[in-house]
């Protein structure tokens, strides 16, 4: 159910558009509340990489602030400024910590309604810098993290008072996530897999995703009949080519780049393996989910959120390949009604937990509430 607002005008503010988790969630939270009548406008601090097209084809516009990764740029500030005199929002949303923190300074000189501070992560980065939260906390109305797990240890470490913080997780668009055999079909003729057990893993090529772990693990199950796709790239690509060019099961795993069909590759495997070191809360694992892949994931930040030890798939130790190993030879061993039994069930509870109607409706009402305090304090 849509709320009707009386404000209507929304800035985003993030880091960089890239094509991970949280960028990708922007672009639906974004045209989401586009699509509800709110005129949206997104900045991005550095100069966007990927996804502007997702954005400009809605009609939303994006700007960037002209900064260069790892520079402190003071003008930034000055420039966000200037892009909220002019546009006026009604509310401002930043995501990831470099992005809240420069929206809570800015707000020292720029004067706005309602600002939203967003982490995707449990840990966004090292304590110094973390710390900022706890030091500019004031300056916005409301944290946010994307999963129950994030929002407990911001509160055990101070980052952010439990009266102002929230847990909202990541939505998911259920239309295009979905079981589908005709795709299926045709992706593993596409790929080549012949009858071989599948097993998928998304994501950038960057430490927190621990893809050395993964490798390790699926060069244990040798005696199986699988092969292991990857999707993605980033900076220890070519690293984490060399490791596979190494590993006894070299001729079982695939690169298969960064793609722009991933529910159809999707729909080609038999299961989902995330060996990340640390998390936030994946919106891949709720994509494989949806898909109805079960999946064995590393037990860490908000993944057993998302994943039902036991129910909807494994959960592990993190930084253990005998233990991802051992899981994943657990799922293949399976007979496979048990299995596809799994996959639905994972599917039934990201259905009913995280839509993206449903989240889309969450933050209205979170847009709405805070303004009608703003509202009334004015009027007291």
């Amino acid at each position: 159910m849509q709320i009707k607002s009386q404000a209507k005008r929304i800035l985003f503010v993030i880091n960089v558009l890239t094509r991970g988790g949280a960028e990708v969630q922007l672009v639906r939270l974004a045209r989401g509340m586009h699509s509800r009548g709110w005129h949206v406008t997104v900045v991005s601090m550095i100069k966007p990489e990927a996804l502007v097209e997702a954005f400009t084809e809605a009609g939303i516009q994006v700007l960037c602030l002209g900064m260069k990764p790892g520079l402190p740029n003071p003008m930034a500030i000055l420039r966000l400024r200037r892009i909220i005199v002019d546009l006026k929002p009604d509310v401002v949303h930043s995501h990831i910590l470099h992005a809240n923190v420069l929206t809570r300074i800015t707000r020292m000189i720029a004067r706005f309604p309602v600002l939203i501070s967003t982490a995707h992560n449990i840990r966004e980065s090292g304590k110094r810098l973390e710390s900022l939260y706890r030091y500019t906390d004031s300056l916005a109305d409301l944290t946010t993290n994307v999963s129950q797990a994030g929002v407990d240890r911001y509160i055990s470490t101070s980052l952010a008072p439990a009266s102002r913080i929230r847990f909202i997780p990541n939505g998911l668009d259920l239309t295009r996530f979905r079981p589908d055999s005709q795709t299926r079909t045709r992706m593993r003729d596409e790929l080549k897999v012949a009858n071989h057990f599948i097993w998928l893993a998304i994501g950038r090529f960057e430490d927190a995703k621990d893809y050395p772990n993964l490798i390790r693990a699926f060069s244990k199950l040798a005696a199986h009949d699988a092969q292991l796709l990857i999707v993605g790239g980033g900076s220890k690509e070519s690293e984490l080519k060399a490791a596979v060019a190494a590993s006894p099961a070299a001729g079982k795993i695939r690169f298969l780049g960064v793609r722009d069909d991933v529910p159809d590759v999707m729909t080609a495997a038999d299961g989902y393996v995330m060996s990340s070191a640390w998390e936030g809360m994946p919106l891949v694992l709720q994509e494989a989910s949806a898909v109805g892949l079960p999946v064995v994931a590393t037990d860490v930040g908000g993944n057993r959120e998302v994943v039902l030890d036991g129910v909807s798939g494994l959960l592990v130790p993190s930084k253990d390949s005998d233990h991802l190993a051992a899981a994943m030879e657990k799922v293949m061993d399976m007979p496979e009604p048990a299995r596809t039994a799994m996959g639905l069930l994972g599917r039934q509870h990201v259905l009913t937990h995280y839509s993206m109607d449903h989240i889309l409706d969450l933050w209205e009402s979170i847009y709405q509430e805070l303004l009608d305090t703003r509202r009334s304090k004015r009027c007291a």
